[in-house]
């Protein structure tokens, strides 16, 4: 799951989050969980005001963003001082994982 700015939003992405007006959480949603989004839907929540959603799957990878290769290679790099001690070690892994799962196989980067 990730939030995402609506202009991103493509039809078949799932919502993984209740999706309110004004990105308020409080009242009733204009859109419910597990819905597939479509371009009229997408449509209607820009005239709603809605800015961000959350959306299941991958990270969205948009060019001029780093691939997962460099995110991990500036990750090694802020830990390198830091990887003999066993909690920032196992901090990194954490790190390094989490990287991986999220930028999925396509390592971020959206066939269409």
């Amino acid at each position: 799951m990730k939030k995402i700015p609506l202009i991103l939003a493509r039809s078949g992405m799932v919502l993984a989050r209740n999706v309110f007006r004004n990105d308020s959480p409080t009242g009733n949603p204009v859109c419910g969980k597990d819905t597939v989004l479509t371009d009229s839907l997408i449509a209607r929540l820009e005239n709603m005001d809605v800015s961000s959603i959350y959306v299941k799957g991958p990270l969205v990878w948009q060019p001029g963003d780093l691939s997962l290769d460099e995110q991990l290679r500036e990750l090694d790099h802020r830990f390198e001082k830091v990887r003999q001690d066993p909690l920032m070690n196992r901090l990194y892994d954490i790190y390094a994982d989490y990287l991986k799962r999220s930028m999925g196989d396509d390592g971020g980067r959206q066939t269409e």
